[in-house]
């Protein structure tokens, strides 16, 4: 074989292996810590500029089948057609890719020029400063960085709450690099010795840390003196494609007012949680609110739910700001708080620069034109402050930290999921979410249209989860961070 198809072989076999350890390729976790093996291989026997080839070679094959929903998204729910889907993916998995040919480039010159001892941090410090360039670039795009595959594993995601699910990541990266710099060319007793040392240092304070606030986090989740407060999950399973037909508002209002009703058979909550946009109308003056505020007056509990909002700026000018807001409706039938989304899916919710590229007129039409709005403080009921996430919210942790900031002591995840059809997207931003209650120490509420649907402790425990396209009701009770 030659050296050039060594090196094809051994990058796409490093996307291959990312691909089996990612929700939706298999979910075999265990090969994380060996995925970027064959990459880290190739980089250090090739030069910086095929160096950056292979490493777009091996992101373009992993970005690809991690994101292949993006098809569904645009095919079967955005009406184009498969020859405008197929390219937009492969656009996408390129963008993607571009930024592993970036820690490819001088991670070749660092595995080939410098000590393995500086190496083996410099390597995982250089991919996490990629990933976290990818999530603020271009209003950021951080999707299933390589930590969130480890969310169904609580022991090993625990340093979270320090590091942040990059710290996660660079455990992964890490260990890929020990084993490829412990297994490179033959090295003195002493450079062995720096390696495991490092390695032991590194990944036992890791494991001991964890194993603590796992711990403890499992303690006071039990302990009879920690705040909690009953929350109860909707998930409606409303058709996407008929969620916003006039002649379907009644009957979403009334699945979601007797899935909700079912509640009470297991004791009443203090709060029920509805999904993103699970109201398919603006409130204001709409004629169904009527039957909610009923419902939460007779059952003394709050209602949060997610709807679109408007608000009139200028009636001279006719200018209207429009919202994907949440709105937490409490017993008297007043609203006592809204939130409107501060972090909009570009060409999803807004069109970038339409100001200046008149020609998108029609693609604001489709996907509509919403205002951001801002984080200020949380929705407050009983003892709950509730930080809202809409959506693709929660794949931003600097959100869910703004919310700690602002004072909140529970997090809730309202989302329509839907758009991704029965693909692996749910499992992956599931996964994500996951990761803001470690991050934050909070518990997690996550109410999705079609599912997943999950109540998540702070140490990222799942306690209760739901299905996918399948309607779903139920309670837990959810604990309140003291700090």
């Amino acid at each position: 074989m030659s050296l050039y198809s060594k090196s094809l072989f051994l990058s796409l076999l490093s996307g291959l292996l990312l691909w089996l350890s990612f929700p939706g390729g298999g979910a075999v976790w265990p090969l994380l810590f060996v995925a970027l093996v064959p990459l880290l291989l190739v980089l250090r026997a090739e030069s910086s500029k095929k160096a950056g080839l292979y490493g777009l070679i091996c992101g373009l094959l992993h970005f690809t089948v991690l994101l292949y929903w993006i098809i569904i998204v645009l095919g079967k729910y955005g009406g184009l057609a498969w020859f405008i889907s197929l390219p937009a993916l492969l656009l996408l998995a390129l963008y993607m890719a571009f930024y592993l040919a970036l820690f490819a480039v001088p991670a070749s010159f660092i595995l080939q020029n410098l000590p393995a001892a500086a190496a083996l941090w410099l390597l995982p410090s250089l991919w996490v400063g990629i990933d976290w360039l990818r999530g603020v670039l271009f209003t950021g795009f951080p999707w299933m960085d390589l930590g969130y595959a480890l969310y169904k594993i609580p022991l090993l995601i625990q340093i979270a709450d320090l590091a942040g699910h990059h710290g996660v990541t660079f455990l992964i990266v890490f260990v890929n690099c020990c084993l490829v710099l412990l297994a490179g060319k033959k090295k003195s007793a002493g450079a062995y010795l720096c390696i495991l040392i490092s390695a032991l240092c590194l990944l036992g304070t890791a494991a001991i840390y964890s194993k603590i606030r796992l711990s403890e986090e499992n303690k006071r989740l039990s302990a009879v003196d920690t705040a909690k407060i009953k929350v109860g999950i909707v998930q409606g399973n409303v058709d996407q494609s008929l969620k916003w037909s006039p002649d379907q508002q009644q009957r979403t209002v009334e699945n979601y007012l007797s899935q909700t009703k079912s509640l009470f058979a297991s004791g009443r909550p203090s709060l029920v949680v509805w999904p993103e946009t699970a109201l398919p109308f603006y409130p204001p003056a709409n004629g169904y609110m009527q039957p909610l505020q009923q419902l939460v007056a007779t059952d003394d509990f709050a209602l949060l739910t997610g709807a679109p909002w408007y608000e009139i700026v200028d009636r001279t000018a006719k200018k209207i700001n429009f919202y994907n807001s949440a709105l937490l409706l409490q017993p008297d039938g007043s609203i006592a708080g809204k939130y409107y989304k501060s972090h909009l899916v570009p060409f999803g919710e807004y069109v970038p620069l339409k100001k200046f590229l008149p020609f998108l007129a029609p693609l604001v039409e489709a996907v509509g034109d919403f205002s951001p709005g801002s984080i200020e403080h949380p929705l407050a009921w009983q003892q709950a402050k509730i930080g809202v996430l809409i959506c693709f919210e929660s794949v931003f942790p600097e959100i869910s930290r703004q919310w700690v900031l602002a004072g909140a002591n529970v997090l809730v995840n309202l989302t329509n999921d839907a758009w991704y059809g029965k693909s692996s997207a749910p499992q992956q931003s599931l996964a994500m979410a996951v990761l803001r209650a470690v991050e934050a120490r909070r518990s997690l509420i996550r109410s999705a249209n079609t599912g997943i649907s999950v109540f998540v402790t702070p140490a990222g425990t799942i306690a209760r989860q739901s299905g996918l396209f399948v309607p779903w009701a139920e309670t837990e009770k959810v604990v309140l961070s003291r700090r």
